[in-house]
């Protein structure tokens, strides 16, 4: 077996630009943090909870489960990395079915670099046609009637699913999370947008639904102009589900009635349902929104200041256009941003959904997982330092099979129900000290409670769990709720995936380089290193549709070559390294497929396969780099192919659309474009 290559050299510091967190995230690591609760930690939560052995298996449960498949940099080194041995140790060295390529080595080409023996394509860019009358993309005169007929800008989430009765046709469904003027428009003004950048970039978020052809023998995909294809935007109107609609935290001057939101912003991952909808989560929605140091009134300063919400202009500047986006004007535009949006990609003229009763946080994502009776249960992650995981549990059961009467059913399944968040406790805290060192057990785990907030009924009424809060409150100020009742602070808890073939569910950690500060939570079991630059992947054994689970971490990642990283008890001299975990997916072997965002060791960002069962365990190869500035996201792995897509390419601090250092897809002397780019086994 060919030894794994790992880094000469790495200095800590993210391979993210300052660009991209302005303009992605609103520089949300550098601002404070917003959960200031004095909720209890970690380890102090339940020191004697139950045994690990007593909660019951998830994965002993018969299962369905669809999922498809954010970051700040690492442990610094001064010392070469090692080199790999060509032997495991106590380990078959069989190489596991779907884990069989090459691992690419890191670099920091501008290129997707792909294993010998694969072949790639791109499917889709910023700018092509996706309906029909699409102009041909033309750079230097965009226009937002332009835009809102072509692919839009950053893809994220890709999401594929088969056309029933049309060989080799697939709807592919991608989220479009947010802008980046300064890369699109030639001699962009930060201080001073024109009306019609701010029109194309509205038109660039949401989300683009077109159909792709496949070939015989081969991965690739090509668009085509078909009945499905659409443009969702930041003007199409949305439905409101469940206990916030109608809520006078929902009601604008343009919607009094708080029941329809225009648009959707900032999506980043998602998911596939059983029924055939995309779920899509609107995650850093805080910083599209200006004037909050106008806001007087305490309580509602509050609840802008947990969600991040704060200061006077924002970057954009979209409140000069729109008065929505000014809270001075519209203090409640920003409640209604925050949720996972439900879209049926297979009825054009339908108003996508945005579910209350899921809570209203910076959901990275919403994926799912059905038990045998047909209990539908959603996860979700809140992509903040020291936020929660939660989880949805419906009280309707899916019904089978595809027809109308079926989708009627099935888009209802998340309107009823319970909304949860976890506690977690770790099996011995006493031996946590914040370096990463393995406790005595030889892995870090322990058990962990799901504690009920908000009940919605069948009628779509909610009812609180939590004291001092209403329904409508738990639904719109879900942060709140959580610190009322001690969830405990996480990593950056962002992509949920429950494993098809085993049913645990994975979590991506991405970090949190404020663990163990001053004044802040310390490292536990769950989040064992301080100033955690690297992230974590947490396995879950959950009982899905009760209160109780068991975890473990499976990777805690960074350089192998570092003491404070672990590969679930495999040799590390034979693995990749692999930097801030962010999206997941699943081959049908039930391998686990990691990208990345943000790598800190000193090569782009890439996607990883990780075998998950067996005396190989934890075995990391990495199977693909995006280009240089870029950030991997969407990951999809099948038989056929592996899709990826690539956001941001060539967004750097030294870089503008007058002086691109990418030009990627396309070379020559283009601009880079964000793409979704397929990879294939060649014949």
């Amino acid at each position: 077996m060919k030894p794994l290559p790992l880094f000469a050299v790495h200095d800590g510091s993210s391979k993210r630009s300052s660009l991209t967190c302005k303009y992605k995230c609103g520089d949300a690591c550098f601002h404070e943090i917003p959960n200031t609760s004095k909720g209890e930690y970690f380890g102090d939560i339940v020191k004697t909870a139950m045994s690990r052995r007593g909660v019951i298996k998830g994965g002993a449960m018969a299962v369905l489960a669809v999922g498809a498949g954010s970051a700040l940099a690492a442990c610094s080194t001064d010392e070469p990395a090692a080199t790999g041995s060509s032997e495991t140790s106590g380990a078959d060295s069989t190489p596991v079915d779907g884990v069989d390529f090459t691992a690419v080595e890191p670099n920091t080409e501008d290129a997707v670099v792909v294993p010998e023996g694969y072949e790639q394509g791109v499917v889709i860019r910023w700018g092509d046609a996706v309906v029909a009358g699409a102009p041909a993309f033309d750079f230097d005169n965009q226009s937002a009637a332009a835009q809102e007929k072509q692919f839009g800008f950053n893809n994220d989430f890709a999401g594929l699913l088969p056309i029933e009765g049309t060989p080799n046709a697939h709807l592919l469904v991608v989220n479009h999370e947010y802008s980046t003027e300064p890369a699109m428009f030639k001699g962009y003004d930060a201080e001073n947008p024109t009306r019609e950048q701010f029109d194309v970039a509205l038109a660039a978020h949401g989300l683009s639904v077109v159909q792709v052809q496949g070939e015989s023998g081969t991965g690739k995909l090509t668009p085509a102009m078909g009945l499905y294809n659409r443009r969702i935007t930041g003007t199409t109107e949305f439905v409101v589900t469940g206990p916030a609609a109608g809520s006078n935290f929902l009601k604008t001057s343009v919607d009094p009635t708080g029941t329809k939101v225009f648009g959707t912003f900032n999506n980043c991952s998602g998911g596939l349902t059983p029924w055939g909808t995309v779920l899509s989560g609107e995650e850093n929605f805080n910083q599209y929104f200006g004037n909050a140091e106008s806001v007087t009134d305490p309580v509602v300063a509050q609840r802008l200041s947990r969600y991040g919400v704060e200061g006077a202009a924002s970057d954009r500047k979209w409140e000069r256009f729109d008065k929505r986006f000014d809270l001075a004007q519209e203090p409640n535009e920003v409640n209604r941003f925050g949720y996972i949006v439900e879209v049926n990609p297979w009825d054009p003229q339908s108003a996508p959904i945005k579910h209350t009763a899921l809570g209203r946080f910076k959901h990275e994502a919403a994926t799912i997982h059905v038990t045998d009776d047909g209990t539908v249960v959603a996860y979700s992650g809140d992509d903040e330092r020291f936020d929660y995981m939660y989880k949805f549990v419906s009280s309707r059961k899916m019904m089978p099979g595809t027809g109308q009467a079926a989708m009627r059913n099935n888009l209802t399944l998340l309107d009823a129900g319970t909304l949860y968040v976890a506690t977690l406790t770790g099996e011995t805290p006493d031996d946590i000290d914040g370096s990463g060192t393995l406790p005595s057990t030889g892995e870090f785990r322990g058990t962990g409670t799901w504690i009920p907030l908000l009940e919605t009924g069948e009628d779509g009424r909610g009812t609180s769990r939590v004291d001092g809060m209403s329904a409508e409150e738990v639904a719109v100020f879900t942060r709140q709720a959580g610190d009322k009742v001690g969830a405990t602070k996480m990593d950056r808890p962002e992509d949920f995936e429950p494993n098809p073939v085993t049913g645990k569910v994975y979590v991506a950690l991405t970090n949190n380089s404020n663990r163990g500060t001053e004044g802040k939570a310390a490292a536990d079991e769950a989040n064992p290193r301080n100033t955690n630059k690297n992230g974590q992947v947490l396995e879950l054994d959950d009982d899905h549709a009760g209160t109780s689970f068991t975890w473990n971490l499976l990777l805690v990642c960074g350089d192998p070559n570092e003491a404070d990283t672990y590969f679930g008890g495999f040799d590390k001299s034979q693995v990749s390294p692999i930097s801030c975990p962010d999206n997941l997916a699943f081959d049908a072997k039930g391998n686990l497929w990691v990208s990345t965002d943000g790598n800190a060791l000193d090569s782009n960002d890439g996607l990883f396969a990780v075998v998950l069962d067996g005396p190989r365990r934890g075995e990391t190869r990495q199977f693909l780099t995006v280009p240089a500035g870029g950030e991997t996201c969407g990951p999809i792995v099948t038989d056929e192919r592996v899709m990826v897509c690539v956001q941001h390419p060539g967004e750097s601090d030294d870089a503008t659309a007058d002086a691109p250092i990418s030009h990627w897809p396309d070379g020559g002397d283009t601009q880079p474009r964000p793409s979704v780019v397929a990879v294939w086994k060649s014949a």
